[in-house]
C-alpha cells in the first residue's frame, strides 16, 4: 500500500487509524522524518562561552564563562523577526543572524570562589524540579600525603557541589569534600537517579549517597565503602575495646618477670588493618562462587587455589572507579585499577562490575567487562548504561540497541570489528576530534534521501589545517534546532553554526 510521508497526510493518518499494539511510539517518531533542519547560519555573532548543553526538557541552554567563574543560563527561542521592507523569505535579514535571536539570557551567577574553576564536563539536571548540579574545585595535587587514603590518587583541597534552581539561579545548597578525588569530567564520578545522588570518592573509596528534597536540600543518606550498614562502626569500635580490654586483663595477671616464662607480651596496638567492607563483601561474593561451582571436596580446592588465591591480591587492589543506580535500591559498581580511576579515559584499562544491594549490603554480581553475559545485558538495556541517568519521557523516542533491530545490529558490527576486547561498553558523550567532512543525516528507508546535513567550523572551511580542532554538537531534545562548535586548542573564540527549521 502506497503511503504519503508529508506531515499533513501523518496527522490525518493519525487521526483515522489506530496503531498496533505497542508501536505508538514508533509511529510517533516518524513525524522527525519531516521535522528537520534544513537552514544553516555559520558563524554566528555569539558570547564568547563554554557552551555546555540543553536540558533534557529543552528549557534551559547551560553556559560557562571562559575563565571558569560564571555560570550562563539561556532560553532557547524560535527564531522571529520582521522587516520594514519586502522581507526575502530564501535569505534570512543580518539582525537575524544573531545568537539573540535564537537564546535569551536569564541570568549569570558566579559559582567559584578566587581559587576554584568551574568544572566545565560536569552537569547534571533534575528535570523535575527543574534543579542544576554544578561542580567547582581547586587544582589537583600529586604529592600530597597518603593518610589512610589509595596510593597513587592526587588529592584535591576542595571540591564543592552546586545545587541550583534553574529558574531563577538561586543557590538552594552546597556539598563541599576536602582533600579528596572524585573524577568530575564527564560526570564519570556522579550519577543521579530521581532524586538520589551518588559521589564516588576514588581517594578513599567511598560511595556518598545523598537525597535531593523538593525544597532544595542536599541530605546525606549513607556512606558505603570502609562500612557498609550504618551500625558498623560502631560495632567495630565497640568490639576493638572489648579486645583490648580483654588482653589488659590478661596481661595483669602474668609474673612479673614474663620473659623467664618464654612469654613476651607487648602492649596491645588499636590500629588494627581491615579490608574494607565493600571489598569484603565483593571477595566473600567471588569466594562462594568459585565453591559452589564443584560439587567435589578436591576439584573445589584446586579451583580455589587457581581462581581465587592465585588472583586474592589482582581482587584486593580493585579501585572503585564509577557507580551508577539500576533502581533505588541497587548500584552498579565498577571497578579497576588506581591508573584507570585517575584517567580521563578509561577504556584501555581492563574493568569489572558488580551488582550491589544497599539494603542487604549484598554483591547480586560480578562481571569482567569482556564477559558475553554482561554484554547480553548491554544489548537489551543499553539505557541504564548511559553515562548519566536519563529517565525523561522523550527517551521513548530515541533508538537505541533494546528498543531497535537496527541499531542493535550496527552495536554486533562493531563488536566483531574491535581489534581489543578490553573495553566493550563505553557510553561516555565527549568531544571529538573535528573534520572538514560535514555529518549527513539520510531517510533510513527507500529512496534514502539525504535530509539535511551538519558542517563544523566556517562556511567556507577551515583555512590552518595545523591547527587540532576540536567539535562538539548541542541538539534540542525535541525541536529541529541544534548547535555545531568548534573549536581549537588556542585561545581564540570558538565558531559556532546553527542549524535549524526554516
Amino acid at each position: 500500500m502506497f503511503r504519503r510521508h508529508n506531515v499533513a497526510a501523518r496527522i490525518f493518518d493519525r487521526q483515522i487509524s489506530t496503531v498496533a499494539p505497542g508501536t505508538s511510539v514508533h509511529h510517533t517518531r516518524r513525524f522527525y522524518e519531516n521535522l528537520v533542519p534544513n537552514c544553516t547560519i555559520y558563524e554566528v555573532e555569539c558570547p564568547d562561552h563554554l557552551y555546555r548543553k540543553i536540558t533534557e526538557d529543552g528549557q534551559y541552554l547551560i553556559c560557562f564563562s571562559r575563565n571558569h567563574q560564571d555560570l550562563i543560563v539561556y532560553r532557547p527561542t524560535w527564531l522571529s523577526y520582521s522587516c520594514k521592507e519586502e522581507c526575502n523569505t530564501n535569505d534570512l535579514p543580518q539582525k537575524a543572524k544573531r545568537f539573540e535571536s535564537f537564546f535569551s539570557q536569564l541570568y549569570c551567577v558566579s559559582l567559584a570562589s578566587s581559587n576554584e574553576l568551574i568544572c566545565k564536563d560536569f552537569f547534571l539536571y533534575m528535570e523535575s524540579n527543574q534543579f542544576g548540579l554544578f561542580a567547582t574545585s581547586t587544582t589537583q595535587n600529586h604529592d600530597a600525603p597518603v593518610g589512610g587514603a589509595v596510593q597513587g590518587v592526587p588529592s584535591i583541597e576542595k571540591i564543592t557541589f552546586h545545587l541550583l534552581r534553574l529558574e531563577d539561579g538561586v543557590v538552594l545548597d552546597q556539598k563541599c569534600f576536602h582533600n579528596d578525588f572524585i573524577n568530575l569530567a564527564h560526570n564519570m564520578g556522579v550519577f543521579l537517579y530521581d532524586d538520589l545522588l551518588a559521589i564516588v570518592s576514588i581517594r578513599y573509596q567511598t560511595i556518598h549517597i545523598l537525597q535531593i528534597r523538593d525544597f532544595g536540600n542536599l541530605v546525606d543518606i549513607r556512606a558505603i565503602g570502609t562500612f557498609c550498614r550504618e551500625d558498623d562502626e560502631l560495632f567495630l569500635n565497640s568490639s576493638t575495646q572489648s579486645m583490648l580490654s580483654h588482653e589488659k586483663g590478661k596481661l595483669h595477671q602474668l609474673p612479673e618477670n614474663p620473659v623467664e616464662n618464654g612469654l613476651h607480651q607487648s602492649e596491645p596496638s588499636s590500629d588494627y588493618c581491615f579490608l574494607s567492607g565493600i571489598k569484603q563483601r565483593l571477595l566473600s561474593f567471588i569466594f562462594r562462587g568459585i565453591w559452589n561451582e564443584e560439587p567435589d571436596q578436591a576439584l573445589r580446592v584446586q579451583s580455589l587455589k587457581k581462581k581465587f588465591y592465585f588472583h586474592f591480591q589482582d581482587y584486593v587492589d580493585l579501585v572503585i572507579w564509577k557507580v551508577q543506580f539500576l533502581d533505588r535500591h541497587h548500584l552498579l559498581i565498577k571497578f579497576g585499577s588506581v591508573d584507570g580511576g585517575v584517567s580521563r579515559n578509561a577504556d584501555q584499562h581492563p574493568a569489572f562490575f558488580a551488582v550491589y544491594n544497599m539494603e542487604t549490603t549484598e554483591i547480586a554480581a560480578f562481571y569482567q567487562n569482556t564477559a558475553d553475559e554482561l554484554y547480553l545485558l548491554f544489548e537489551q538495556f543499553c539505557d541504564h548504561f548511559h553515562a548519566t541517568a536519563r529517565n525523561s519521557l522523550y527517551l521513548n523516542f530515541i533508538s537505541s540497541h533494546s528498543n531497535n533491530m537496527h541499531a542493535r545490529e550496527q552495536l554486533r558490527s562493531a563488536k566483531n570489528k574491535a581489534s581489543s576486547s578490553l573495553q566493550l561498553i563505553s557510553a561516555t558523550d565527549r568531544h571529538r576530534q573535528s573534520t572538514d567532512h560535514p555529518i549527513k543525516f539520510i531517510l533510513r528507508r527507500p529512496p534514502n534521501t539525504l535530509k539535511f546535513k551538519i558542517k563544523t567550523g566556517p562556511e567556507a572551511g577551515s583555512t590552518d589545517s595545523r591547527t587540532k580542532k576540536i567539535s562538539s554538537f548541542i541538539f534540542h531534545p525535541f525541536l529541529p534546532l541544534a548547535l555545531s562548535i568548534q573549536q581549537n586548542l588556542s585561545l581564540q573564540p570558538s565558531v559556532v553554526n546553527i542549524h535549524f527549521r526554516k
